[in-house]
């Protein structure tokens, strides 16, 4: 046990981990919260009866010992689901993952994909140490399944091509069957389910913001509407926009790591160039109330081709009915953009709704009675070439300063809501 003073940066789901772990242990500690309400990402709105989360917010879990947390949280509220995911492409839908369900395609795609993986497959596992996620691609699907949907869809969702990526971020999000898998994808309509995603949870009433909240309950001391301005090193002081002062022995941050030199004040030079080489995707999320059932029972759909700007839409109507006034569905629908691949925002939400009529998706005489924004700053992580020197830095500066590095955005790195649980676990007991 320490009578040190823990500060944590952020009530998000890392954050709040954090402290429950923290707590639980006996260690004291404070949140400090920019805005009105805990949750962070993991929040939902109330608009015209629809409930939308701030982008799309699913649960998975590799873990027990997360399960049994959760579940503990939630209790009946907690409901598994049976994914139902779908590609766009070649002008039709197909089951996802792509690359295990080329039954359907258009016969020269599916023969071009199947020989080549064919061929790929004689040369073992890739490896995933020290190759371009391309090299990765190419090694592990072969040249036809990386050409017509790994390379467009990848490029698109990071927005810089996947020869400029390394492998860091990967550790099982991306299916790859077997090759006796693959065969029988492509000889039937198979629905062998693929990947960490193939059972997830959701709630059966209300938003994502549920979780957030039944944590926030077993937590002290939260303070929201607590903008950080300063962190100071050498007095070990955060300064709040309502001017007071908090002294801290450790400071734990899930404030996005970008942000981290305009309150730090006096980072040496060898540093703070770093922060200039992290770099990021955002997420423009649009929400839609639509005035009709959808009976499809579809709950998310991707789409790797250029010619549709989204590349991911969702239904939050088939994981809760809670979620919408009855007889009505719901969409949100993910842009990704970056400085690399910018967007016109004065533009943007038509052409969303023109390409949901052109994909089949909303039909020339929907209503739509809600539309919801959600311009989301800091996406994901880009894990490009100067990624893992420039971050490794960074963290070990925060480090000697008794800063942890907390969540998906505070310690950088691609994290699951269950991730990020699991880090503020792992710091309660590691750190403390």
């Amino acid at each position: 046990m320490t009578n040190k003073r823990i500060l944590i940066l952020g009530a998000g789901l890392a954050g709040l981990s954090t402290a429950w772990h923290l707590q639980r242990r006996g260690l004291s500690c404070q949140i400090f919260e920019k805005e009105k309400e805990v949750g962070g990402l993991c929040r939902s709105k109330e608009i015209g009866g629809f409930t939308f989360d701030y982008d799309g917010h699913l649960l998975h879990f590799r873990q027990p010992y997360t399960f049994k947390l959760i579940k503990s949280l939630l209790g009946d509220n907690l409901v598994s689901h049976a994914r139902s995911a779908w590609i766009y492409a070649f002008g039709q839908y197909g089951r996802y993952p792509f690359q295990a369900n080329l039954h359907g395609l258009p016969a020269e795609i599916m023969k071009e994909c199947l020989l080549d993986f064919i061929q790929t497959s004689k040369n073992g596992k890739a490896k995933k140490k020290n190759v371009t996620f391309l090299d990765w691609i190419n090694k592990t699907f072969g040249k036809g399944i990386a050409r017509h949907f790994m390379v467009p869809y990848n490029s698109k969702f990071w927005t810089v091509p996947p020869q400029d990526m390394t492998c860091g971020w990967l550790d099982g999000f991306i299916p790859v069957p077997s090759l006796s898998e693959i065969i029988e994808g492509t000889v039937d309509d198979c629905q062998r389910q693929f990947g960490y995603n193939a059972q997830f949870w959701y709630l059966k009433k209300g938003g994502i913001s549920q979780l957030p909240l039944a944590l926030s309950n077993q937590i002290k001391n939260i303070h929201t509407n607590s903008q950080i301005l300063e962190i100071d090193l050498k007095k070990k002081e955060i300064t709040i926009a309502s001017g007071d002062k908090e002294k801290f022995d450790f400071l734990i941050s899930t404030i996005p790591l970008p942000e981290i030199p305009s309150l730090v004040k006096g980072i040496p030079e060898r540093v703070s160039h770093l922060f200039q080489k992290l770099k990021w995707n955002s997420i423009f999320n649009l929400n839609l109330g639509i005035e009709r059932e959808d009976s499809l029972k579809r709950h998310w759909v991707y789409f790797p081709e250029e010619a549709v700007c989204f590349f991911r839409a969702g239904f939050p109507h088939n994981f809760s009915s809670s979620l919408i006034p009855s007889n009505k569905s719901s969409l949100y629908i993910e842009v990704s953009y970056s400085e690399y691949r910018p967007v016109d925002k004065k533009r943007i939400v038509s052409r969303i709704e023109e390409d949901l009529k052109n994909v089949g998706i909303l039909a020339k005489g929907d209503l739509i009675s809600v539309r919801d924004i959600n311009d989301i700053k800091y996406g994901y992580p880009i894990y490009n070439r100067d990624y893992n020197m420039a971050r490794t830095k960074i963290i070990e500066f925060l480090d000697k300063n008794d800063i942890i590095s907390c969540g998906r955005y505070g310690s950088w790195r691609y994290m699951s809501m269950e991730d990020a649980v699991l880090e503020g676990r792992r710091i309660a007991e590691c750190c403390f």
